[in-house]
């Protein structure tokens, strides 16, 4: 019988990882709206964006025969559509160890190189903070 690996240890450096309640209260916002959509719609990620004026977007995963955009795709494209000029910060809810490239790129699109991208564990804890333009 195989033992069950041990998910990850937070990264220390990541904002709130090690303290949740260090973590601003506007981005702990985000984490559980990602959270939330990943339950509610069962989806492999959810993923929120916040604009320049504080209104939010929520998305899932979009998966269809013609279709495939990950989650923080989806919240970006969302927020363009809406009429977000820049974006303050972003935030997936995500099994993966680090945020994909193409998900760094669109935040980045939108809301420039120092946009600040939470990467948070199925629990909601945020394991790492990556800007848009930084290495995952």
């Amino acid at each position: 019988m195989s033992e069950a690996t041990p998910a990850p240890a937070p990264d220390a450096s990541a904002p709130g990882a090690s303290d949740p309640s260090a973590l601003d209260p506007e981005d702990r916002k985000i984490i559980t709206l990602a959270r939330s959509v990943r339950a509610r719609n069962g989806v492999p990620e959810g993923a929120a964006v916040r604009d320049e004026t504080g209104r939010t977007y929520v998305a899932g995963t979009v998966a269809l025969d013609s279709l495939r955009l990950s989650a923080l795709q989806t919240a970006v494209a969302m927020a363009v559509a809406s009429g977000a000029q820049s974006l303050e910060a972003a935030a997936v809810v995500s099994a993966a160890e680090t945020v994909a490239d193409a998900d760094r790129a669109a935040v980045r699109d939108l809301g420039g190189p120092d946009t600040p991208v939470l990467l948070a564990g199925l629990d909601g804890v945020a394991r790492a903070s990556v800007p848009a333009g930084g290495e995952a």
